[in-house]
């Protein structure tokens, strides 16, 4: 009998509608259900305007922009100091004389003439190999008993690079008033 005092209590819900001797309940979904999807329904709206009228980009396009973002911030590779190749491009060789003109006059001269404190750089001889490497090496690391400072931690390796080359460009320049020969011949 709890099946008719249940009808009796809900007599207001039941609908007109009588299918087969059966009467079912004017049920009605729960405030919070009608408003989620009144929420789905805006929410759909906005979506259709946002990508599809108004032209925001799509999954895909999204996507192809974060990787072209990703491929222009990947990091360079790592310098090689055991594959270097000499600069002889007048863009680099112009950067490698700022340098040497900022940072390297005053113990070689201006032209690589060399003084009290630096060598020649603009004979064949020198202290301390005269390869590209020995060079780029040297002005790395220095040889602080001889008064050349590391210069690794002020410049970058592309930089010291620049430098090496333009150093290696003043050989056979014979400016005047170059100081005397010092060190082995390097052929």
């Amino acid at each position: 009998m709890d099946n008719d005092k249940y009808i009796e209590e809900n007599k207001h819900l039941i609908s007109d509608h009588d299918y087969d001797g059966i009467r079912e309940l004017n049920n009605p979904m729960p405030t919070w259900w009608r408003y989620l999807f009144y929420a789905t329904i805006v929410f759909s709206a906005v979506y259709i305007f946002r990508y599809h009228v108004f032209g925001d980009d799509l999954q895909i396009a999204e996507y192809n922009k974060e990787i072209a973002l990703a491929e222009a911030n990947k990091p360079k590779p790592k310098f090689d100091e055991n594959a270097l190749v000499l600069m002889t491009d007048a863009d680099n060789l112009a950067k490698g004389k700022e340098i040497y003109d900022k940072n390297c006059i005053a113990c070689h001269g201006a032209v690589g003439e060399g003084n009290a404190i630096g060598p020649n750089l603009t004979d064949k001889y020198w202290l301390n190999g005269g390869s590209l490497k020995d060079v780029y090496h040297i002005i790395k690391v220095g040889k602080p008993l001889k008064g050349m400072l590391a210069w690794q931690n002020q410049l970058s390796p592309e930089q010291m690079l620049q430098v090496a080359s333009y150093t290696m460009s003043l050989q056979g320049t014979n400016p005047p008033n170059a100081k005397e020969a010092q060190g082995e011949l390097v052929e």
